[in-house]
């Protein structure tokens, strides 16, 4: 099965081509721009460079948040897209579930991946691997690093952490959970696509017309719109 996977949530822009069990081609950059003129380019030079052309393809596999609004907003549309316009399935995984199995898959613990989100804020969630497969220990949320953190202590396990975002929490980690954390090295903060076709490769298809992104969160321009429409309508 070949699979095309697709991931902007983030400022990591990730693009892959798997075919079984066989990684064929990967492009991967951390830097902030704009998303929505870079990833169909970034897809034909990796389809080019790969020997492959669209018909070639059996499924879509799409990084569905959370993360960034409009970072995750334009991975899913277009990856809704192209998998309408080629009539085949589609599949969406969650972003942290990537980034978990991008560093965790030696490590004999449970896996802490986060995304900054702001005012003390991450998205984080609990993942571990049972042979081989990478499973939910805690489902994906929205809480302030200091709650997240001081509820990791209680369970005395030790932890993974990663992402590219760790520098900005690393202080409030280490000073609650001392040697319990373990920080994952630099070469393993990107969410690697190649992991996210392959958590997507055996996933059910999802409908392609009702899918939509998992934000956690409403976006912050929405949630300031209602929070001021407050009680107008009632």
């Amino acid at each position: 099965m070949k699979i095309l996977a697709i991931d902007t949530s983030n400022y990591t822009l990730g693009i892959a081509l798997i075919d079984d069990d066989r990684v064929i081609g990967e492009y991967i950059t951390n830097i902030k721009k704009n998303h929505s003129i870079r990833v169909m380019p970034a897809i034909e030079t990796l389809m080019k460079d790969c020997d492959m052309i669209s018909s070639d393809l059996d499924k879509i596999v799409v990084a569905e948040g959370p993360g960034s609004y409009t970072g995750v907003r334009i991975g899913v549309t277009i990856a809704k897209t192209l998998a309408w316009t080629l009539n085949i399935p589609l599949a969406g995984v969650s972003s942290l579930a990537v980034v978990a199995a991008s560093a965790g898959h030696y490590f004999d613990g449970i896996i802490s991946p986060l995304f900054d989100a702001r005012r003390g804020q991450i998205y984080t969630g609990l993942y571990k691997y049972d042979n081989g497969r990478l499973i939910v220990d805690k489902q994906d949320h929205l809480l302030l690093a200091k709650d997240w953190v001081a509820a990791l202590k209680v369970r005395q396990e030790r932890v993974l952490f990663v992402g590219n975002d760790l520098p900005i929490h690393d202080a409030v980690i280490k000073e609650a959970l001392g040697d319990q954390a373990v920080l994952a090295k630099l070469t393993e903060q990107n969410p690697r696509p190649a992991e996210l076709a392959f958590l997507g490769r055996d996933k059910e298809p999802v409908d392609i017309h009702s899918f939509v992104p998992n934000y956690i969160r409403l976006a912050e321009a929405e949630s300031k719109w209602l929070e001021a429409n407050k009680g107008k309508n009632d």
